[in-house]
C-alpha cells in the first residue's frame, strides 16, 4: 500500500461515480442525477444555445423540458469509455446512446460526452463539468 492516502482505488471510485450518474440519468431518477453534480458545475450542450453555469440552471431547464415537452429519458447506453486521472480531478469520456420520449414521440440520440469529476474534501467525487457533442460516427446513419 502506498502512502498516498489510499487513493490507489481512485480509478474504480470515479468509475463507480460515473456509473451512478449514468444510471440515475437512464432511470429517470432526476434528484439522484443532479446530486451527482457540484452546485457550481457547468454544462455545455450542443442542443442548448448557451452554457449553463450551475446545476440549478440545468435542473430548471430540465423542468422546462419536462413540463413543456413531456421530456423523459427511457434508456442510456455508455460505451467506448476512457477515464483519465489527474490527482483530484478525473476526466471521463464515452460514447452515449440515449433513447428519449417527448410529445413528438421517441427518439434515439447518439452523442459523445465528457464529464469532469473532482474529489471533494470527504473523498467523494462530484461532476463539475459536462460537455455533449453529436457523435460523428453515427452522423451518416
Amino acid at each position: 500500500m502506498s502512502n498516498d492516502h489510499g487513493h490507489d482505488n481512485d480509478h474504480d471510485t470515479v468509475l463507480a461515480a460515473a456509473d451512478a450518474l449514468i444510471a440515475a440519468f437512464a432511470e429517470g431518477r432526476t434528484d439522484d442525477y443532479f446530486d451527482a453534480f457540484a452546485a457550481d458545475a457547468s454544462f455545455v450542450f450542443h442542443t442548448t444555445g448557451k452554457r449553463l453555469d450551475s446545476t440549478q440552471e440545468y435542473r430548471d431547464l430540465w423542468r422546462t423540458w419536462s413540463e413543456e415537452d413531456d421530456f423523459r429519458v427511457l434508456a442510456c447506453d455508455s460505451k467506448d469509455r476512457l477515464l483519465q486521472l489527474f490527482g483530484d480531478t478525473a476526466v471521463f469520456t464515452h460514447s452515449v446512446t440515449t433513447r428519449v420520449s417527448t410529445r413528438a414521440g421517441e427518439e434515439t440520440v447518439h452523442e459523445r460526452e465528457t464529464i469532469v469529476f473532482h474529489r471533494t474534501g470527504d473523498d467523494n467525487w462530484l461532476a463539475v463539468h459536462e460537455h455533449l457533442s453529436p457523435d460523428p460516427a453515427t452522423a451518416a446513419a
